[in-house]
């Protein structure tokens, strides 16, 4: 089986005091310690985060690019700073290239609606792969069923990676868009996102990157990669819910009509005409979430004061270990052994469905997801109608892999007396 390699973690790295950053961990969960390990589906939040939220709101709160007053000045200044900080964490050519969303859903739906709209004709063609999330599946199907365009699906092998010459051979002159994740979040597989772009550009195709597993665990230079979109999720990388990023090339975004109507996406408005307002405010629409954006730059100012390369190499460590652990228990089948993971390991448990197992875990103070993590296709890919899913992150232990571990054996125990 092929996994990540441990490694330690960079000197200095001391989980002990990150964890204290974090005041839900101290929590117990049916008398047992929390040991949460669901992260892939959403993160806990540092004290920084939660912090800077509550600091907006009890001491500078109002609404942004409207008021002259002091209090809508500070606000706007400081969720201008929030664009700036997400530039930097991706590094984004230019600030304008920055769009506030929701998160990743509506970041790859702006793009369906948007430049999909304006791009796709009848007969065109839509690639994704077999390891997306529904939410970048069911955007691409909604455009194509409106467009009478044809979505088509790389497919993967056994260990869970895209087959990166089917890929290649699913790109013509009808293809308008490849869309497909950095990480998967039901494998962990990470996927070569630059080989990708690199061969959709030689056709002349643009590439979406569904970055919300990414964001959290890996560097990210959205230069570097030369994809057109990348879009990612604040509450998965220590951040709020309700907020997030897409990322587009400033010579696309110009050309794409808006998303939505309404205030701060004009420049001006008559009942004859409208006019848009300046990238990226034509693609937001309405009050944003002011405190999002604001929490979302902490939790990225949180990340780089660790490190990304640090957190990497930590949670290599954790899912190498992990691996092992699991890998030991009779009956237990690793699904996804991609050459390349990220820190997400889902199982099966020979004879018990993984809602049981999820529910003895749970008893134990366990949190794991179970369930086809909005990924069915690769559940069918594999056979397989849902799995167990442990997810970690920068404040999880070797300790934490242990309980998991002992937990599961539990399950076996009432399971099989």
């Amino acid at each position: 089986m092929s996994t990540a390699t441990a490694r330690p973690a960079a000197a200095g790295y001391d989980v002990a005091r990150i964890r204290r950053d974090f005041p839900i961990l101290s929590r117990r969960v049916h008398g047992k310690p929390l040991v949460y390990l669901d992260n892939a589906a959403t993160t806990q939040k540092p004290a920084a985060v939660l912090d800077s939220m509550k600091t907006l709101y009890e001491n500078f709160y109002a609404n942004i690019h409207r008021g002259v007053h002091l209090l809508s000045v500070e606000a706007s200044e400081a969720y201008e700073k929030a664009r700036e900080r997400a530039r930097d964490f991706i590094h984004a050519a230019e600030t304008k290239e920055i769009v506030f969303v929701r998160g990743t859903t509506e970041g790859i739906n702006l793009v369906a609606q948007t430049y999909g709209r304006a791009n796709v004709r009848k007969g065109d063609e839509v690639i994704v792969s077999t390891l997306e999330h529904h939410s970048n599946i069911v955007p691409w199907q909604i455009l194509c069923e409106e467009k009478k365009a044809k979505l088509r699906v790389a497919p993967i092998d056994q260990r869970g990676e895209i087959r990166l010459d089917e890929l290649e051979k699913l790109l013509s002159e009808k293809t308008r868009i490849v869309a497909v994740s950095h990480v998967s979040n039901a494998l962990g597989t990470v996927n070569p996102i630059r080989n990708i772009v690199a061969m959709a550009h030689a056709r002349g195709v643009p590439v979406l990157v569904d970055g919300a597993q990414a964001a959290p665990r890996l560097p990210v230079d959205v230069q570097e990669l030369d994809c057109d979109f990348y879009t990612f999720s604040g509450h998965k990388m220590y951040g709020p819910t309700g907020v997030g990023v897409l990322y587009g090339k400033a010579r696309l975004l110009e050309a794409m009509p808006p998303y939505q109507g309404g205030g701060d996406m004009i420049s001006s408005v008559t009942f004859d005409k409208t006019t848009y307002n300046i990238l990226p405010y034509k693609f937001e629409a309405g009050t944003p979430n002011i405190a999002g954006a604001i929490g979302l730059a902490a939790a990225m100012d949180y990340l780089a004061s660790l490190g990304m390369e640090a957190i990497e190499a930590h949670e290599n460590d954790l899912l190498a270990y992990a691996t092992a652990r699991l890998s030991a228990i009779p009956g237990l089948a690793i699904v996804g052994t991609a050459r390349r993971k990220a820190a997400v390991l889902s199982f099966t448990l020979e004879g018990v469905h993984p809602h049981d197992v999820g529910t003895v875990l749970d008893r134990e103070g366990v949190a794991v997801r179970t369930g086809h993590h909005c990924a069915q296709p690769v559940m069918e890919f594999f056979g397989i109608p849902a799995t167990s899913r442990a997810s970690f992150a920068l404040y999880n232990t070797r300790e934490e892999v242990d309980a998991l571990a002992g937990g599961i054996r539990k399950v076996l125990e009432r399971v099989r007396p």
